[in-house]
């Protein structure tokens, strides 16, 4: 489904993504995962044409997206739950799940995928009302990520969506994301919770750096040693 080739991204001369490739395949649950800094979220932002790489390639479905506009990429298929949720904080939850469907076309099936919403995150439906600033931390991610399903996305990218969450929060939140994933949503996932990215992830690369330094499935991942001490601050 998606193809990264050779991807290059720097800013004021800093390498932040250093030739990297690799490839999210069609249902999967794919997560990039690594230290601060590493090049994660300038990844993201790439794919999705929020910054313009150097050199190399964005393929999906084998059309080349690399340059294409923000709503170009959106109409495409991609979204992105960015991090930090990023709402409007002065709207109604109703509000900001309709601002999501804001490309399409076909408004009548807009109610239909409202409700659909609100049975995968009953507490939005309970608080559809409610100002969403005024949401928890949970409550906002819920949203944002209801939000990005009302662009009918066939791939989702997720920017550290447990970031500040209590960890039953945490629990709910990678429930939801196998159950999107269940419904034919492709995933790519950047996450610091390894271990939960980890334990849901089809496959897994590791960035360092601005390069790939290890990729596999997310069970052979849980397994490495280095990855273990790095990342789970486990050993085997």
């Amino acid at each position: 489904m998606l193809k990264i080739n050779h991807l290059k991204v720097s800013y004021g001369g800093i390498k932040a993504l250093n030739d990297i490739s690799f490839e999210v395949p069609d249902g999967k649950i794919v997560t990039l995962i690594g230290a601060n800094g590493a090049g994660k979220s300038t990844t993201l932002r790439t794919i999705v044409g929020l910054l313009k790489p150097d050199a190399g390639e964005i393929l999906y479905d084998g059309r080349n997206l690399t340059g294409l506009p923000t709503n170009k990429i959106i109409g495409a298929g991609i979204t992105l739950v960015p991090e930090g949720r990023r709402m409007f904080p002065d709207m109604t939850v109703l509000e900001n799940l309709k601002i999501g469907a804001y490309l399409r076309k076909d408004k009548s099936e807009i109610q239909k995928d409202i409700d659909w919403i609100y049975t995968l995150f009953p507490r939005l439906k309970e608080r559809h009302w409610q100002q969403a600033g005024t949401l928890s931390g949970g409550e906002q991610q819920m949203l944002a990520v209801g939000r990005a399903l009302m662009s009918r996305p066939k791939l989702m990218m997720m920017d550290e969506p447990s970031l500040g969450l209590a960890p039953l929060i945490v629990q709910d939140i990678f429930s939801i994301i196998r159950k999107i994933n269940s419904e034919g949503v492709t995933i790519l996932l950047i996450e610091q919770n390894a271990n939960m990215a980890l334990r849901t992830a089809d496959f897994a690369y590791v960035l360092e750096t601005g390069k790939i330094r290890i990729q596999g499935t997310g069970t052979e991942l849980l397994q490495n040693e280095e990855i273990r001490a790095a990342y789970l601050g486990t050993k085997k």
